[in-house]
């Protein structure tokens, strides 16, 4: 029977103290005459300290400008003592190697427990009780749960209907038997999944590349036309490329991809297929910034300036243009999909 009041706190693993010499998250809670004492941010906030010590390899001239209250780092275990609940730490031992580690772990594991807790919360039942049954099974079996949550995403039997637990019930006679039964309900997987597949569901990320593309050429216009053609046939079905007009002679490439080496890779190569065929034709393409991913900021950014741009356009006469219109001829907006050549 779900438990009204469910108790949400748990640590992270199932050790419930970590191993010496294993880089561990902490926090900062306050700081005293001999050390810092800090929390255990994946052991459900046991208590650890750090003397001043075991700060820095160097000379200590300001302790504030080592250790603050609140920050949050990884630091190196020294000592465990389980029967006193002593955990001896140091911040001067991690290397950049473990500070890497310990973050990508922590970063994996701190989303995990919000999943799970959360779940907990909404099913009724103590977040320990579904680590017991799902999470620390999934982390033996898996390496760490977030690599088992990764394939929930698209096929959560596979993982879910694997688990069981075990159950002990009196029989007919009195005595008492133990059974294997799945270790999640319908009701529990519905809800995680549901979690798993809203905190977990890789979104598209967006790669980009500004260039600058000319052509003087008779026809320049048709040239240019067929250069981006080239370049957007270097697309794929889950990795597109697409070209927009920014201001003569500046456009971008823009795709949209869940793997951004790929997305960097692909518009790499619609860059050279562009050159190769501008180049053909005596024009030029010149890379003003290659492909990277980019925020919703920065198209916000670009949207605003290809406005101005529009707004300033539309303000010149037709007399005060006539120069430039002339002097871009060959540079001007493409209409690769047909049409006659220059988009109104």
């Amino acid at each position: 029977m779900a438990n009204p009041s469910p108790n949400l706190e748990c640590r992270m693993y199932e050790s419930k103290y970590p191993e010496v010499d294993m880089a561990v998250m902490i926090q900062v809670k306050n700081i005293a005459d001999m050390g810092a004492y800090v929390s255990l941010l994946e052991y459900n906030n046991i208590e650890g300290m750090i003397l001043f010590s075991e700060l820095s390899r160097r000379r200590i001239r300001s302790i504030s400008s080592l250790i603050k209250v609140g920050r949050i780092e990884p630091v190196m275990v020294l000592r465990v003592d389980k029967d006193k609940g002593y955990i001896d730490l140091s911040k001067r031992r991690v290397s950049e190697e473990d500070t890497q580690t310990c973050v990508e772990r922590f970063n994996k594991s701190k989303l995990v427990h919000s999943i799970m807790r959360h779940v907990a919360e909404t099913v009724g039942v103590d977040l320990e009780e579904l680590y017991v049954n799902i999470g620390w099974p999934l982390y033996k079996k898996h390496g760490h749960a977030f690599e088992a949550f990764k394939i929930v995403v698209t096929d959560p039997d596979s993982v879910l209907n694997s688990l069981t637990r075990e159950v002990k019930e009196t029989g007919p006679d009195g005595v008492e038997v133990t059974k294997v039964v799945p270790a999640v309900s319908e009701e529990l997987k519905d809800a995680l999944v549901s979690n798993i597949r809203r905190r977990m569901t890789p979104q598209p990320m967006k790669i980009r590349a500004d260039i600058e593309l000319k052509c003087f050429q008779f026809d320049g216009v048709l040239h240019i036309k067929e250069a981006m053609k080239k370049a957007e046939a270097e697309g794929s079905d889950d990795c597109p490329v697409k070209i927009k007009l920014v201001a003569p002679p500046l456009y971008v490439l823009t795709t949209q991809t869940l793997d951004k080496d790929k997305g960097i890779v692909t518009l790499n190569k619609a860059i050279e297929a562009c050159i190769t065929a501008i180049e053909k034709q005596k024009g030029k393409l010149v890379v003003k910034e290659g492909a990277r991913a980019v925020s919703e900021r920065d198209d916000k950014l670009l949207a605003e300036h290809m406005a101005k741009l529009r707004m300033e356009n539309e303000e010149i006469s037709g007399d005060e243009g006539s120069e430039e219109e002339e002097e871009d001829t060959g540079m001007g907006e493409v209409d690769i999909d047909g049409g006659s050549g220059i988009i109104e």
